[in-house]
């Protein structure tokens, strides 16, 4: 398929934000904590070395954050059969990827199943849960982090609120491979709105969450977060 790149803007300096240290006691646990039990788990049982090998050798790492949610190379590689059928149990997949440097959360997605992540490099996942959204809205005091060290595959639920990676160091960037049901993330299907999380619909398969100090949000997503917008910069 044509390689579609969507681009997550991620202002410098955007007014209304706020470095997370000076506003909450958010700490940074890695994905072996018991804690991430609430958010996803660890896959194992894979052998990942081709593709993560062929995702840092046809991808670039660019200044911002870029994701394609499908590219050939790694779609045509062994190990798609296997996440195909053990991961997601014969259903269709794609293998994408998100790559680039950020430090911030800016919004939050969910599909309506669960997403795959690995990295050549460490990264840090920003989390929330869906049953924490009151009255239609998140409070940002409700997002934890996770360090997903580099190479170790986690699957992260479909009650579980996400979206771009963070770089996991200063000045480090990441590459991390996305795999989701096939078709997600691509072109938003027509629909007549029928209830309050029509509106939040931005893709298919993607229900999107927004910050309004976020580019999302000055785009016209719905702004569904309140509280600072988080920015782990100074945690890493």
């Amino acid at each position: 398929m044509p390689v579609q790149i969507f681009l997550y803007v991620i202002p410098s300096e955007v007014e209304g934000s706020h470095n997370i240290k000076e506003e909450t006691n958010m700490k940074i646990l890695p994905v072996s904590d018991p804690s991430f039990q609430n958010y996803g788990q660890v896959m194992t049982g894979y052998d990942l070395k081709e593709l993560l090998e062929t995702l840092d050798r046809v991808t670039p790492c660019p200044d911002g954050v870029e994701y394609v949610p499908e590219q050939a190379e790694l779609q045509a590689l062994a190990i798609e059969k296997d996440l195909r059928n053990n991961a997601y149990g014969g259903l269709p997949i794609q293998i994408g990827w998100c790559n680039g440097h950020n430090t911030k959360m800016n919004c939050l997605e969910y599909h309506r199943d669960s997403e795959l992540n690995v990295g050549t490099e460490d990264f840090i996942l920003l989390l929330a849960k869906r049953e924490d959204i009151v009255d239609g809205v998140l409070d940002t005091n409700k997002v934890v982090a996770y360090l997903c060290p580099a190479g170790v595959m986690v699957e992260v639920y479909a009650t579980t609120l996400h979206y771009a990676p963070c770089s996991a160091k200063k000045g480090q960037g990441f590459k991390v491979i996305v795999v989701l049901p096939k078709g997600t993330n691509l072109a938003k299907p027509e629909i007549t709105i029928k209830n309050a999380e029509d509106e939040l619909m931005t893709a298919a398969n993607k229900w999107l969450l927004a910050h309004a100090d976020s580019a999302e949000a000055a785009s016209g997503a719905k702004v569904c977060i309140k509280g600072v917008n988080p920015d782990i910069a100074d945690l890493i």
